[in-house]
């Protein structure tokens, strides 16, 4: 074992008490009243980078939250990794549902309870961590590194776009190594390969000029809440195909040999059922589970209020109903013609009793990076050096819009290099993540760096 890797084990409980540090900070980019927090870890960060010994170390401002850089480069002819992650974190609501508190991490059966334990706190710290297993022990890095960190992810990275435009010079690159994605399980390591990219929007029905008695008032004025039910239960068929049109027209098909690729994969339905606690599954027909949840675009509300929602009865016929629905998208759509589609087919279904506005938010383009990037292969091989098991390479419905935007601006390609696993319940009350696997990823980060230009003329 080399000097780094035995420094990781020697050191990992520092490690942890630092991560726990980390995850005390309540960095909710979404809530204006913890903007503070948010700051306070990016001083956290910008710390550590230079306690490690980083070069450059730089807390940038932003119209919003700070991104920092970093780096080490100290090669004129080995590759240079660009390390991405964000800092902020989704907000803990509902409280009442967390088992311990969402800002006091807390341990249980080798897992950390807190939120931002695995997005993105817990997954980006590998990589400074692994980043100071070299430098502590005088090992010199075997390849160039870069940090960039920012605090506006959870709010679709408003910022970040325009700074990596403005620094291209700063940020050039060979390639981007990103840790927000899940394994396949925990002790198979897998290889994202696939996001699907996003569009974000948002309804509102207006009817009445104010709350009405539904007693007096109902049958004689139009129930905006009653509209947009009927909108959004429009949107899809009962095979869950979405039903705005022109929606499919851009969308790339499978291809037999990735569905053939898909039933390779060892996924087990019933203990994917089980796991949620559900009898039965639902989704567009034809498709597998897995091609549903991660190759085939979707539409799903996120989001609904209208009325009266406190204890016991109020009857009142509401004069505005609201929803939030996203669209996850796949090779081919394009996020900015999706919107458009969407506020057209959703106006066009409204009656002249109400009136109708439709926002768009955050969107992102759909990605797909080719497995025979030598980055993914060197990626592979550390992961197996560190689980001593073979990686599987897979897509993911989720989306992460920055790595369509690293490869527009930067031209490279990202490596999603994922540590955790679904049942971290991100965005979710009781997120976790695995302590050992904090541990293995910091290992297999650092393998990474070791093996790399191994791999870059193959």
């Amino acid at each position: 074992m080399s000097t780094v890797q035995n420094y990781i084990d020697e050191n990992i409980k520092t490690f942890e008490e630092e991560l726990f540090r980390f995850l005390r900070i309540p960095s909710v980019s979404t809530d204006s009243k913890h903007k503070a927090d948010v700051k306070k870890a990016a001083v956290f960060l910008a710390n550590q980078l230079n306690e490690i010994g980083l070069d450059k170390v730089t807390m940038h401002d932003t119209p919003g939250h700070p991104i920092i850089t970093a780096e080490k480069c100290e090669h004129n002819d080995k590759p240079t990794v660009l390390i991405y992650g964000h800092y902020d974190v989704q907000p803990s609501d509902p409280d009442e549902l967390w088992k311990t508190p969402p800002f006091e991490p807390t341990v249980k059966e080798g897992r950390v309870y807190a939120r931002g334990a695995s997005d993105d706190k817990g997954q980006s710290f590998t990589h400074i961590k692994s980043v100071q297993a070299f430098l502590k022990t005088g090992t010199k890095l075997p390849v160039n590194v870069k940090y960039i960190l920012e605090g506006e992810e959870e709010i679709g990275s408003p910022n970040l776009v325009p700074f990596i435009k403005n620094n291209k010079e700063l940020l050039a690159c060979d390639m981007v190594l990103i840790s927000d994605t899940a394994m396949f399980d925990e002790n198979q390591p897998s290889i994202t390969y696939g996001l699907r990219g996003l569009a974000y929007m948002e309804i509102h029905i207006t009817g009445p000029n104010r709350d009405l008695h539904s007693g007096i008032f109902g049958g004689a004025v139009e129930n905006p809440a009653n509209v947009l039910c009927e909108i959004i239960a429009a949107l899809k068929d009962k095979d869950g195909v979405v039903q705005i049109p022109g929606f499919y027209d851009d969308v790339e098909p499978l291809s037999p040999e990735m569905r053939e690729a898909y039933k390779a994969l060892p996924f087990n339905e019933e203990e994917y059922k089980r796991s949620l606690d559900l009898k039965t599954l639902h989704g567009e027909k034809g498709y597998s589970t897995l091609e549903r949840s991660s190759a085939r675009p979707t539409l799903d509300v996120n989001g609904l209020w209208s009325g009266y929602q406190g204890e016991g009865a109020k009857t009142v016929l509401p004069a505005k109903a609201s929803a939030k629905v996203s669209m996850r998208l796949v090779p081919g759509q394009d996020p900015d013609k999706i919107s458009k589609l969407f506020a057209a087919h959703v106006q066009s279904m409204a009656p002249d009793t109400v009136t109708v506005d439709v926002v768009s938010h955050h969107g992102g383009y759909p990605i797909v990076i080719d497995l025979d990037f030598y980055g993914l292969k060197a990626a592979a091989k550390a992961f197996e050096d560190i689980y001593d098991t073979e990686v599987l390479f897979s897509r993911e419905g989720g989306s992460i819009p920055i790595v369509a935007d690293f490869k527009k601006v930067l031209g490279v390609n990202s490596i999603l290099m994922g540590f955790g696993i679904t049942r971290d319940a991100l965005h979710s009350p009781n997120e976790s993540f695995s302590l050992k696997d904090f541990h293995r990823g910091i290992k297999t980060s650092a393998r990474f760096f070791e093996v790399l230009s191994d791999f870059v003329d193959t």
